[in-house]
C-alpha cells in the first residue's frame, strides 16, 4: 500500500474524528443526514454518470486502486534494469536480449525491445511506442476526470442542499417549532459540510495524485524509450546511461552512476 496515501488518509480521518467529538462530546449522529448524504452523495453519483461513458465507469474501482496501492517501477529501479540490458547487448549483441524479453513484467518495454531485436526501424519504433504513450495518457486523463467532477459538482449539490434546507427552514417559520426548525437548518449546513469533506478530503486528494502518478509513469516509459533507441543504435552503454540520467534529479544521478561504474 502506498505509504504517503494511507498517512494521509489516517491523518485526515483522526483530525475530523477529534474535531467532531470536542463538538458533539461523542453525539457523533448529529453529524448525519439523510438528506445531506441523497443530495451530495448521490448528486455526485449521477453526475459522473451523465458526464463519462459506461466502460470508464466501470474502471473507478481500479482508479481507487491505483491511489492506494502504486506497483510501478521507480525512475531509479527502470535506469538500473537498462542499464544491465545496454550492458549485455554491448558485449553480446542486441540478439542476446532475446531471452530477457519473455522475464520482463513492463508491456511497453517488452513491445519496444521486441521490436529493436527484430530490426524495426528507429522511426517505426518510437512512433508506435509514442502512440501507446498518448493512449495511455488519455487513459488516466479518464481517471481524474471522475475525480474532478465530484471536486467540482460536490460542493454544488451541497449548496443545493443547503438551499433546500433553508426553503424548509423559512417554510415551517409559522409552527415556531423550535425542534423543527433546528432540524432543517442542520440539514442546510449539513449539507455543505458534505459538499466540502467529498470535494477537499476525497476526491481532489486522489485526482491530484492520479495526475502525478500518470506524468511519474509517462516520464517512465520516455526514459524506457530513449533506452531502447540508443540500445538499438549500439550505442556506449555509458551514453545510454546519460540518456536516462537526464529524466532523474541531479542528486539521483551520482549515485546511479556509481552503481553503474
Amino acid at each position: 500500500m502506498d505509504k504517503a496515501s494511507l498517512i494521509g488518509i489516517i491523518v485526515g480521518a483522526l483530525c475530523l474524528l477529534i474535531v467532531f467529538y470536542e463538538v458533539s462530546h461523542g453525539n457523533f449522529m448529529m453529524f448525519y443526514s439523510l438528506e445531506g448524504v441523497l443530495m451530495v452523495g448521490g448528486g455526485s453519483v449521477s453526475v459522473t454518470f451523465m458526464a463519462m461513458p459506461m466502460d470508464k465507469m466501470k474502471q473507478v474501482p481500479g482508479y481507487v486502486k491505483r491511489f492506494l496501492f502504486n506497483k510501478s517501477q521507480s525512475p531509479t529501479e527502470v535506469i538500473k534494469q537498462m542499464n544491465v540490458l545496454a550492458e549485455k547487448a554491448r558485449r553480446e549483441g542486441i540478439l542476446s536480449l532475446e531471452s530477457d524479453v519473455a522475464k520482463l513484467q513492463d508491456p511497453f518495454l517488452m513491445s519496444g525491445l521486441k521490436m529493436a531485436i527484430d530490426g524495426v526501424a528507429p522511426e517505426s519504433i518510437e512512433a508506435t511506442l509514442r502512440m501507446e504513450l498518448l493512449a495511455m495518457s488519455e487513459r488516466h486523463k479518464a481517471g481524474k476526470k471522475f475525480f474532478d467532477l465530484i471536486v467540482l459538482y460536490g460542493p454544488g449539490y451541497g449548496l443545493v442542499g443547503t438551499l433546500i434546507g433553508q426553503i424548509g427552514l423559512f417554510g415551517s417559520l409559522a409552527t415556531a417549532d423550535i425542534g423543527k426548525l433546528g432540524k432543517m437548518l442542520a440539514i442546510a449546513v449539513g449539507a455543505t459540510m458534505y459538499g466540502a469533506v467529498i470535494a477537499n478530503a476525497v476526491a481532489g486528494p486522489i485526482g491530484t495524485k492520479l495526475a502525478l502518478r500518470s506524468s511519474e509513469e509517462i516520464m517512465t516509459k520516455e526514459l524506457i524509450l530513449q533506452a531502447i533507441l540508443s540500445i538499438q543504435a549500439g550505442d556506449n552503454p555509458r551514453v545510454t546511461m546519460d540518456r536516462m540520467l537526464a529524466f532523474v534529479p541531479l542528486v539521483e544521478r551520482t549515485r546511479l552512476t556509481k552503481v553503474a561504474a
